[in-house]
C-alpha cells in the first residue's frame, strides 16, 4: 500500500512540475528589496504582499523566517500569522512581549516590525505566503537583507544655559550636527520651539534632505522678511538667525537632526532621529514711553580710519540725550548719499541690496551694543568701501496703536576712512552672450585668473524691471551651493568644470530672464583678506511668438454632405516641439477640440477618430499638419481653427492661434412630391380615414416623417406626428383614443379618425418630411412637402342609463376594493363625454351622503374638501377601462370605510361651437360595503418526534410554519427546553418579529440560528452533550399590523415536541460496531443464498443435458451447425 501512495505522490509531483513549467506563475510574493540599512536600536518595518491568489478577498497567512551571515545555512523561524508556536525560543520571548510583531494591512500583505534592532537581527529575511490552495502556482516566498549599523549621528547645541532677551533683540544659535556612518546619507536639521502649556514642540525653520529651507507655521512672515534664517557654516554647524524676538518666542528651544538612507527601490528612509539639549529663552516685552524732545546729539568714529584692504572696518555710532534707555531711535550708516546699513526701533536690521550679498557672507554685520551705542563691522574691507561715512538717527515714538511714528533726522559729522589696496593679480573675463530663443538653454562662462587662494563666485541678474543687481546662484568656498529663493523652482545649475572656470546654466528661460548677468568673484585668502572682482554681459530673450506664426487654410470650403474635406494648418518658424490642437466651433457655442498632436507623435482624440485623419509634411521654412475629414456632415460645418503650443518651463506656451476657417456643408437637391388629396363628407360618429401618398423620393434609402394638421378657429393644430421611426412624437391627449396612423406601402401614410363628432370637421394638412442618412450615421432633414384636403361632418340624440342593482361586497382590513360603475345605455362618440361622482353614506356616523370624489367630463378630478372623509379620500383611486365603465378602488381598506357607495353619472356632448352642453344625468345602484378583521389562519406541525444523536453531531430542532393568517404576517419564535427529570419547561432562544435575537439558555452552549426561508426557522445545538437531552418545542406568535391600531398579535401556536436523546462516545462505538455485525451477517446470508442459486442451476443443467441426448435434432451452438453465410434470394 506505501509503494502505490508513494507512486501517486511521485505521479502528482511530476504534474505540477509540468504545469509549472509550461504555465506562466500565477502567484507572486514580494518583499522590499534590500539590502536595507538600519541603525541599532532603532525599529525595522518590512512590508511583505501576495498576488494570485485565486480568493483575493480571504485573509492570506504568512510567515517570516531568517539566516545569520555567520551560519547562512541554517534557518531560524520568526513569527507566523496563523501559529502562535511557529517561532524558535531564541525569538518567542520577543514575539510574546510584542517586541517582533506582524501587522496586517490588508487580505494580501503584512508588515513584519522589530521595535527595537539587535546586532544579532542582522542577516537575510524570507516572507512565505502559506499555500490553502490545491496545487503550487508561482512564487510563495521572497527575501530581502538586513545590515545592522552603529548609531554615529551626533547632535549638540551651543548654548544650553538659559538665556533672556529683550523684545526686538537677535538670537543666533548653533547646531552642531554630523555622521560618520560609511554608508550615503543625507542629514536634515530643525529647530523647534516648545512652548510652556503645550503638549507639542511646533518648528521654527528647517532644512531637509535636499538642502530646501521651509519656515514653521507661524514663522513665515519673518522668515520672508529675513528675520529668521537657518544657515549652514562647513561640514556641522547649523546657525540658527533670529534678527528680532518676540514675547511669543518665548519657551524652550532646541534642533532636530534626522539621518536619512535611500532604500533600493528609491524611497527615502530616517533611519535615526536625535535631539539636542534645550535651551531656555525668556523675552521681556518692551515698556511704551511718553514720548518727549529732549536735545539729540550724534558722533560717529571709525577704527581704524586708514587700513587696508582685508581689515576690518569698526563704524560707531553714539547717541546723546536724556532718557536715551526709555526711548526707540532708528539709525543708519550712509556712505557719501549711499545707505549700507539701517537698524529699526525694535533691533532690526535691513540691508541696502548692493551690500545684501556680503551681508550673506558675514562680510556685514551691525548690531546695537548698548543704548547709546550701535556698531557697523566691514570685514573684510575692500577699496571701494573707502570715503566719508555719515551716522543717521531719527527718534521713533510709539502710538496707541503700537505704530511707529519717524521724528527728525539727526546727522553725525562726516567720518573719512581711507583704504589702501594689496597687491591683488585676480582677473575676470566673462564669455559675451548671444541671444537666446524663449525656452531654450542660456550658459554663460566666467574664466578667472590669477588665482592665489580658494574663490567664491555668485551670479547676479539685473533685467529692466531691477534697479539693482539680485542674486540668481551662489558656490561658496566649501564648495556649497545656494540657489536664491526667486529661483528655487527653476532649472538652474552652477557648474565648475575647471579649477579656475564657472558656467551658469539656466534651463527653459523666459523674457523676463532678458537683462545684464554679472559673475561676481571674491577671494578669500588665509590672513582673511578678501579679493572681489566682477563681470556682466548683456543677455537677450527673443520672444517665441516673434519666430513662429499660424495659419489655416483650405482648397474648398463648401462641400455637400458626404464629399471629403482637407484642411492645411501651417507652422512656421524653428522647428521645436509643438503641440498642435484642432477645433471646431459651432454657432455661437464652444470651440469643440478635435484632436490634439503631442511632440512625441502620440494623438489624443476627443472626437470620433474614425472619421478623420491625420497627416504632417515637413518642408524647408514649414511644417504643414493636415487634417482630412472624411465623409462630411452637417456636424462638420462650423469655424475651424488649429492652435499651436511650445512647451517652456513645464507650461505649454500657447502661440498666437491660426485664422479661422469657415466650412459650410449643403444638403442634396431634394426630388420629395406627395400626391393631391380630395375632399370628403362623413357622418357623425363612423370611422374616417384620409390617405397621403409619396409618389417621388430623392433616394431608396430615405426615412419619412409626418404630421398631420387640422385647421380650427384660423389656426392649424398639430393632431399627430411620427419620427422617421414611425415613433408618435406628438399628439393630441384628448384625440389618442380616437385618432390613430398607419402607414402601408408607396409609402403610404392613413390618418384614421373613430367616431367622428362635430368638432373634426374641417381643413386637413399631411407634411411630409424626407430624411437622408450622412457618412456618420446620423440623419437630417432634407426638404418637407404639404398636401391639405376639407372635411365634413353631419349629429345624432342622447341616452343614458345606469346598471340599478343593488351590491353587497366584504372585504378584509387591509385589502383593496373595488367598485364599478357601468352605464347599460347611452350616446356614444368623440363628442360625447361622461362625468361621474362617487358618494358615501357612513354605517355608523353622521355622513348620509358625502361626496367622495368627482371626475369631470374634461378628465378634471377633484375632492370635495371633507375633514371626515380626508383619511378615505387619500387611499381613493380613480380608473375607467372603458368608456362607459367607472371604477373606484379602495387602497389598504379599514374597518371605518364600511358603508354604502354610489355614483352618479353626467352626460356632456359638444355642440356644433364646440360648446359643452350637459344633455343627461342618472345615478347608479348602492354598493354596501363591509370591511372585516383578519381571521386566524396560523398552523405548525404539531407531531410528535425522537431524535437520537451523539456529541460528534450537531442537533437542529426545526420549526416551520405550514400556513399564516397573511402576506403581512411577522413572526416571533421561542423554543422551549424540557430536560427528561424535571416538568418545568425554559424558553432557551427568542427571535423577536423585528429579527432582534435573544439567546436566554443561560449556560455554555453553542447555538446557531438559521432562517432560510419565510416560513421555516431552526436552531442548532453545536456539538451537544447528554446534559442537552429532553424534550423540544417551539411556540409560534403571529403578528400583523392593524390599519388604525398598530401591530398587534393574532395568534399563537405549539408545535409538537422533540424528544432528544444525545449519546456519549461510547454508547455510539457500541452502536457503530452493532451495526457494523449486522450488515456482516446480512453479507453472509446473501452470499449462502447466492451459492445455493448456483447449485440449483448446475443441477438443472445437468439433467438437461441428459435428458436432450437422444435427440437428433439440430443444436443451437457453432460447432454443431456451422453458420451458413451465403446470401439469399431474399437477402
Amino acid at each position: 500500500m506505501s509503494f502505490v501512495l508513494s507512486l501517486w505522490r511521485a505521479g502528482v509531483f511530476l504534474c505540477l512540475g509540468q504545469l509549472l513549467y509550461c504555465g506562466e506563475a500565477r502567484v507572486k510574493t514580494e518583499v522590499q528589496a534590500g539590502p536595507l540599512y538600519r541603525v541599532l536600536g532603532s525599529p525595522l518595518y518590512i512590508t511583505c504582499s501576495v498576488s494570485g491568489f485565486r480568493s483575493e478577498n480571504t485573509d492570506k497567512h504568512f510567515e517570516f523566517r531568517m539566516t545569520k551571515p555567520s551560519n547562512p545555512n541554517f534557518e531560524i523561524q520568526i513569527i507566523s500569522s496563523n501559529d502562535d508556536t511557529f517561532g524558535y525560543s531564541s525569538h518567542q520571548r520577543r514575539v510574546r512581549k510584542n517586541e517582533i510583531a506582524l501587522k496586517r494591512l490588508s487580505p494580501n500583505s503584512v508588515r513584519f516590525e522589530i521595535k527595537s534592532l539587535l546586532k544579532a537581527d542582522e542577516g537575510e529575511y524570507e516572507c512565505t505566503a502559506v499555500n490553502l490552495e490545491d496545487a503550487y502556482d508561482g512564487e510563495y516566498s521572497d527575501k530581502t537583507v538586513v545590515k545592522v549599523i552603529e548609531d554615529s549621528l551626533s547632535v549638540s547645541s551651543s548654548a544650553s544655559t538659559p538665556l533672556s532677551l529683550n523684545e526686538g533683540e537677535a538670537l543666533t544659535l548653533t547646531c552642531l550636527a554630523s555622521s560618520s556612518t560609511s554608508q550615503h546619507t543625507h542629514l536634515s536639521v530643525a529647530w523647534y520651539l516648545h512652548k510652556d502649556g503645550q503638549e507639542d514642540a511646533q518648528p521654527i525653520i528647517s532644512l531637509n534632505r535636499d538642502f530646501t529651507l521651509s519656515p514653521g507655521q507661524g514663522f513665515e512672515r519673518r522668515y520672508q522678511a529675513g528675520l529668521i534664517r537657518l544657515d549652514k557654516w562647513g561640514e556641522a554647524a547649523y546657525n540658527l538667525q533670529m534678527a528680532e524676538v518676540e514675547p511669543s518666542d518665548q519657551g524652550r528651544i532646541y534642533c532636530q537632526a534626522q539621518e536619512w538612507i535611500q532604500d533600493p527601490d528609491g524611497s527615502w528612509y530616517i533611519i535615526i532621529q536625535k535631539n539636542a539639549e534645550e535651551m531656555t529663552l525668556t523675552v521681556k516685552a518692551t515698556e511704551v514711553v511718553e514720548p518727549s524732545s529732549p536735545s539729540l546729539a550724534v558722533e560717529i568714529s571709525a577704527q581704524p580710519a586708514a587700513l587696508q584692504e582685508g581689515q576690518e572696518l569698526l563704524l560707531s555710532c553714539d547717541i546723546n540725550t536724556e532718557d536715551v534707555e526709555k526711548r526707540f531711535f532708528s539709525v543708519a550708516w550712509l556712505k557719501g548719499s549711499v545707505e549700507l546699513a539701517r537698524i529699526g526701533p525694535t533691533g532690526v536690521l535691513t540691508v541696502a541690496p548692493e551690500y545684501s550679498v556680503r551681508q550673506k557672507n558675514g562680510e556685514l554685520r551691525a548690531a546695537r551694543t548698548g543704548n547709546r551705542n550701535y556698531r557697523l563691522i566691514l570685514k573684510p574691507v575692500r577699496t571701494e568701501d573707502q570715503g566719508e561715512y555719515i551716522c543717521t538717527v531719527w527718534p521713533q515714538e510709539r502710538g496707541q496703536d503700537d505704530a511707529f511714528i519717524e521724528g527728525e533726522a539727526k546727522d553725525s559729522s562726516p567720518q573719512r576712512v581711507s583704504v589702501s589696496a594689496t597687491e591683488n593679480r585676480l582677473s575676470i573675463k566673462m564669455q559675451q552672450a548671444e541671444n537666446v530663443t524663449e525656452g531654450g538653454g542660456l550658459h554663460l562662462s566666467c574664466k578667472v585668473d590669477g588665482v592665489q587662494a580658494q574663490l567664491s563666485v555668485t551670479w547676479q541678474l539685473k533685467s529692466a524691471r531691477m534697479a539693482s543687481f539680485t542674486e540668481i546662484i551662489s558656490i561658496s568656498q566649501e564648495g556649497v551651493t545656494e540657489i536664491a529663493e526667486e529661483f528655487v523652482s527653476r532649472k538652474v545649475r552652477v557648474m565648475r568644470p575647471a579649477t579656475h572656470n564657472f558656467t551658469l546654466e539656466l534651463d527653459e528661460v523666459t523674457l523676463s530672464d532678458s537683462g545684464v548677468y554679472q559673475c561676481a568673484v571674491s577671494e578669500h585668502k588665509p590672513n582673511g583678506k578678501t579679493h572681489s572682482q566682477a563681470q556682466t554681459t548683456t543677455v537677450t530673450v527673443i520672444s517665441i511668438d516673434t519666430l513662429m506664426g499660424v495659419s489655416l487654410i483650405s482648397r474648398k470650403n463648401q462641400v455637400t454632405v458626404g464629399e471629403k474635406l482637407e484642411l492645411m494648418c501651417r507652422v512656421r518658424g524653428p522647428r521645436m516641439p509643438v503641440t498642435v490642437t484642432w477645433s471646431m466651433q459651432r454657432e455661437a457655442k464652444t470651440p469643440d477640440t478635435i484632436l490634439t498632436l503631442s511632440p512625441n507623435g502620440t494623438i489624443s482624440w476627443s472626437a470620433d477618430q474614425n472619421h478623420y485623419q491625420l497627416r504632417v509634411e515637413s518642408r524647408k521654412t514649414e511644417v504643414i499638419y493636415y487634417l482630412l475629414v472624411i465623409g462630411t456632415s452637417h456636424r462638420e460645418g462650423g469655424n475651424y481653427q488649429c492652435n499651436v503650443s511650445v512647451l517652456l518651463k513645464n507650461v505649454h506656451k500657447e502661440l498666437r492661434a491660426s485664422n479661422q476657417l469657415a466650412v459650410i456643408v449643403n444638403n442634396p437637391v431634394s426630388r420629395l412630391d406627395v400626391s393631391p388629396i380630395p375632399a370628403l363628407t362623413r357622418n357623425m360618429n363612423t370611422d374616417i380615414t384620409i390617405t397621403c401618398s409619396i409618389v417621388k423620393k430623392t433616394s431608396e434609402s430615405s426615412l419619412y416623417s409626418i404630421t398631420w394638421l387640422h385647421e380650427e378657429n384660423a389656426g392649424n393644430k398639430t393632431i399627430v406626428s411620427l419620427d422617421r421611426n414611425s415613433i408618435v412624437t406628438e399628439s393630441q391627449a384628448d384625440l389618442s383614443q380616437r385618432i390613430s396612423m398607419r402607414r402601408s406601402k408607396g409609402p403610404t401614410f392613413e390618418l384614421t379618425i373613430r367616431q367622428a363628432r362635430i368638432s373634426d370637421k374641417g381643413s386637413y394638412t399631411c407634411k411630409v418630411g424626407e430624411w437622408l442618412q450622412d457618412p456618420r450615421g446620423e440623419w437630417y432633414l432634407l426638404s418637407t412637402v404639404s398636401k391639405s384636403t376639407v372635411l365634413t361632418i353631419t349629429e345624432p340624440a342622447p341616452n343614458l342609463r345606469l346598471d340599478k342593482k343593488e351590491q353587497q361586497l366584504t372585504a378584509k382590513e387591509g385589502e383593496e376594493v373595488e367598485l364599478n360603475c357601468n352605464i347599460t345605455s347611452g350616446a356614444s362618440g368623440s363628442s360625447v363625454f361622461y362625468g361621474v361622482i362617487w358618494h358615501y353614506a357612513a354605517h355608523s356616523s353622521s355622513l348620509k351622503n358625502a361626496s367622495l370624489v368627482e371626475l369631470d367630463h374634461t378628465g378634471l378630478v377633484s375632492y370635495p374638501d371633507n375633514k371626515d372623509i380626508r383619511g378615505l379620500q387619500e387611499r381613493l383611486r380613480l380608473s375607467r377601462p372603458t368608456q362607459k365603465s367607472f371604477y373606484l378602488s379602495i387602497q389598504k381598506a379599514h374597518e371605518e370605510d364600511s358603508g354604502t357607495y354610489w355614483c352618479q353619472v353626467d352626460q356632456h356632448q359638444l355642440d356644433h361651437e364646440a360648446h359643452w352642453q350637459l344633455k343627461a344625468s342618472d345615478s347608479g345602484g348602492a354598493i354596501k360595503l363591509s370591511v372585516k378583521v383578519t381571521e386566524n389562519n396560523l398552523s405548525i406541525p404539531k407531531e410528535e418526534a425522537e431524535m437520537n444523536t451523539s456529541r460528534n453531531q450537531d442537533l437542529t430542532i426545526p420549526c416551520n410554519i405550514n400556513k399564516q393568517s397573511s402576506h403581512e404576517s411577522k413572526f416571533q419564535v421561542t423554543w422551549f427546553w424540557q430536560k427528561e427529570i424535571e416538568t418545568k419547561q425554559r424558553p432557551i432562544f427568542t427571535v423577536y418579529r423585528n429579527s432582534t435575537l435573544q439567546d436566554r439558555f443561560g449556560e455554555n452552549v453553542r447555538l446557531k440560528y438559521d432562517h432560510p426561508d419565510p416560513s421555516q426557522f431552526s436552531l442548532t445545538f453545536l456539538n451537544p452533550g447528554p446534559e442537552n437531552s429532553g424534550l423540544y418545542f417551539c411556540e409560534v406568535e403571529e403578528w400583523l399590523p392593524s390599519l388604525s391600531r398598530g401591530w398587534r398579535k393574532v395568534a399563537v401556536e405549539k408545535s409538537g415536541h422533540f424528544n432528544v436523546s444525545v449519546l456519549t462516545e461510547g454508547d455510539a462505538n457500541a452502536d457503530s460496531e452493532c451495526n457494523t455485525r449486522t450488515y456482516i451477517i446480512i453479507a453472509i446470508v446473501i452470499l449462502i443464498v447466492l451459492v445455493l442459486v448456483l447449485l440449483l442451476l448446475v443441477v438443472t443443467m445437468c439433467r438437461s443435458k441428459g435428458s436432450l441426448g437422444n435427440k437428433s435434432g439440430p443444436s443451437l451452438w457453432g460447432e454443431s451447425m456451422p453458420m451458413n453465410t451465403s446470401r439469399s434470394g431474399d437477402d
